[in-house]
């Protein structure tokens, strides 16, 4: 099983990326999708969530009204995409995997993709 993030780089506070999860390896569209944060410092955090189907999503209260997790099971991917951006959303995001999942839990999840970085200057 393989979980690729991509999308990450640098952008001045206010702007916008959009992050990839790619899948392979696995049945997709059985998984739910969480994609975490870890700031430079901290410990990993939640910031969003989808279910196996799209049908249900939740976020951080810090990524409320700013980020939209979508995914596309055609294609074995999930998206976030992340609109004004701020410095504190600096940060390495993984996505992760847990098999009809609902959790915003980091233990609940199967598989785990190596991240990428977004750095928001100020």
């Amino acid at each position: 099983v393989q979980l690729q993030a991509s999308g990450g780089g640098l952008v001045q506070a206010g702007g916008s990326l959009r992050l990839s999860c790619a899948a392979s390896g696995l049945t997709f569209s059985r998984y739910a999708i969480g994609w975490f944060r870890q700031a430079p410092g901290k410990e990993r955090e939640f910031a969003a969530f989808i279910s196996w189907n799209g049908g249900r999503t939740y976020y951080a209260d810090s990524a409320k009204g700013r980020f939209t997790i979508s995914r596309d099971n055609a294609k074995n991917t999930v998206y976030l995409q992340m609109n004004s951006l701020k410095p504190e959303d600096t940060a390495v995001y993984s996505c992760a995997a847990d098999l009809y999942g609902s959790s915003s839990r980091m233990t609940e999840y199967n598989y785990w993709g190596q991240g990428t970085l977004v750095t928001v200057s100020s």
